[in-house]
């Protein structure tokens, strides 16, 4: 699409860097591959996740078998793609033996091209992880764990409807680095039911002492169709004493040498998860699985499809590989791509470049010149060059910033 030169905030013009017959093309960016393996032992008050309790023996091999019917109906969308990432999210997936995950990943690799440095990183609850299952997994690929701690608190574990304590959430991390894993993540939560600022502070210091390589640091929130929105626990710390301890913690971090790379992610030099960074950086990833999302850019298309599967596991099974699996395709117009991107992309610190917005979505700069201007003026975004990136003050007010670029 040809467009009349629109300069932005401290944007030069010239042929290199805007061509004023320039025409923005759509390009596939890097892909990823999401699992979704939705089944827990039981399901946390907190929790908005498709997942669902066990009951009785899991069909992990029908299961599977469902996954491979659904990664073969979607593999057309990717045809000769590279992956770069993959990763098993829940649910919980270490419920999963390692066998099963094995014979996923070999049927994925004799489907897909399968990056050299392949991230495949699955998610664990230190309540289901046994001694030997961990050296297991890093036989079958998985080189990256996640363990969904959420804090080191017992009584604050039990309140948020935890299987685990903070003794086995150490031991599970000390059984993963026994078994070679020197790549992990934390998820840890603050403003919990009663908590207060030095129960946040002793959560980063009993994490920092595990040496984990990232950390992800968020904060509880009450989601619809949860028991905690239906009956909200007493004592959630208010809007105020939430930024403290945000605040606090940020500090934390950044001496314990974590950087900031993401609203809620933090990680050492070098070390910020591959998959989440496809994620923010408004990447592609096929979703395979009971509920599983994706998003494919078709550069022949010109166009950007979401893709989302049945919820329910039972049906997911019973239908995968056929078109009554799909739960819905929905083609981003023009019109909504600009926020699509801003959604993702403004959780990042680094910010974006204006060419990769321009092959990320086949649009032309000039189209959200107007907001960018608007953002920068009110002191939430900085431009250098053709690089936009949020403030301090910008990261604080993302949802402002972000509905800036609403059609």
């Amino acid at each position: 699409m040809n467009t009349p030169c629109n300069h932005l905030p401290g944007e030069a013009c010239t042929d290199h860097d805007h061509d004023h017959d320039h025409e923005a093309r759509l390009v596939p960016p890097p892909l990823s591959l999401y699992v979704h393996l939705p089944w827990c032992v039981r399901k946390c008050p907190y929790c908005d996740f498709n997942s669902h309790a066990a009951k009785g023996e899991l069909p992990f091999d029908a299961y599977i078998d469902a996954l491979i019917r659904d990664l073969d109906q979607d593999l057309p969308l990717v045809w000769g793609r590279v992956v770069n990432s993959v990763f098993f999210g829940g649910g919980t997936p270490s419920l999963f033996p390692p066998d099963a995950i094995d014979r996923f990943l070999q049927a994925a690799a004799a489907r897909l091209r399968f990056a050299p440095n392949l991230e495949v990183t699955l998610e664990t609850n230190p309540g289901t992880a046994e001694h030997g299952r961990f050296d297991r997994y890093r036989a079958a690929g998985v080189n990256r764990i996640s363990f969904g701690i959420q804090t080191f608190n017992d009584e604050a574990l039990k309140r948020l409807g935890r299987i685990h304590d903070s003794g086995e959430a150490e031991r599970a991390v000390k059984l993963a680095q026994d078994a070679g894993y020197d790549n992990f993540n934390i998820d840890l939560m603050y403003a919990l039911p009663q908590q207060t600022l030095g129960q946040a502070e002793h959560d980063l210091e009993r994490a920092f002492a595990l040496q984990p390589t990232h950390l992800s640091h968020y904060q509880l929130t009450l989601e619809p169709n949860t028991v905690f929105f239906a009956r909200p626990p007493q004592g959630i710390p208010d809007e105020d004493s939430a930024w403290d301890i945000q605040e606090h913690c940020q500090r934390l971090l950044a001496d314990a040498g974590y950087a900031q790379y993401e609203v809620s992610a933090y990680a050492r030099p070098g070390r910020q998860s591959a998959h989440n960074l496809n994620y923010w950086r408004f990447g592609d990833y096929l979703g395979i699985g009971a509920g599983a999302h994706g998003k494919i850019s078709s550069g022949a298309g010109q166009n950007v499809l979401r893709r989302w599967k049945h919820k329910h596991p039972q049906t997911f099974m019973e239908t995968a590989g056929t078109a009554a699996s799909i739960g819905g395709d929905d083609i981003i117009d023009a019109d909504r791509l600009p926020f699509e991107y801003m959604l993702n992309l403004l959780r990042l610190h680094e910010g974006f470049g204006l060419r990769d917005f321009e092959s990320r979505t086949g649009l032309a700069r000039a189209q959200i010149a107007a907001p960018l201007q608007t953002a920068v003026a009110r002191g939430w975004m900085t431009m250098t060059g053709d690089h936009a990136q949020p403030t301090e003050l910008g990261r604080r007010f993302t949802n402002d910033v972000v509905e800036l670029f609403l059609p």
